[in-house]
């Protein structure tokens, strides 16, 4: 099998997860356990209208079984889902890719709060979010690494991660076959 590349960088043993057009790997720089990336096959797509319509399709189908494995594996309530498509955005990578980042309802509740608010009644919503922010706060807070703190892992510590990751995906996709 021909290697996998992220961008320049020979990425094999941090792969967990591969299908026709696309691959997942652990993350170097990690925000949280469990924050992967989810890449195109092709390292010459940086943006995601560079993909074909194939490619896009099968992007789109790996990254919605890396969405339900990465909950499963790691318990999460949600996740953040995360293109930056173009150095104007972020995108410090010439190679497209997706951050998948679990989130839990102890860590803050982000932007949801803006969808919760159109849907319910404003007092139960301000409740309910005082409630999570205080749950959160005597939790000791957000789980992330602050970005001065976050270093470099190291290629057999990805590695571990990557193969950890494999074994228990293919268990995952073996009990959730049709689901």
């Amino acid at each position: 099998m021909p290697d996998i590349y992220f961008y320049k960088y020979v990425v094999n043993s941090q792969v967990f997860f591969r299908t026709a057009h696309s691959f997942a790997l652990v993350n170097l720089r990690p925000l949280v356990p469990g924050h992967v990336l989810v890449c195109p096959i092709r390292r010459e797509i940086m943006r995601f209208a560079d993909l074909t319509s194939e490619e896009a399709q099968d992007y789109m189908s790996a990254l919605q079984t890396v969405h339900k494995f990465i909950i499963h594996a790691y318990n999460a309530d949600s996740l953040n889902i995360a293109i930056q498509d173009g150095p104007e955005s972020g995108q410090s990578i010439p190679h497209l890719h997706t951050h998948l980042i679990p989130r839990y309802r102890t860590d803050g509740f982000g932007d949801g709060i803006y969808r919760k608010l159109e849907k319910t009644d404003l007092e139960a919503a301000f409740d309910d979010f005082h409630n999570r922010k205080m749950a959160f706060q005597s939790g000791g807070g957000f789980v992330s690494i602050p970005d001065a703190d976050r270093h470099d892992r190291s290629a057999e510590e990805m590695a571990a991660e990557a193969t950890k990751l494999r074994q228990q995906l293919d268990q995952w996709q073996t009990e959730n076959r049709g689901k």
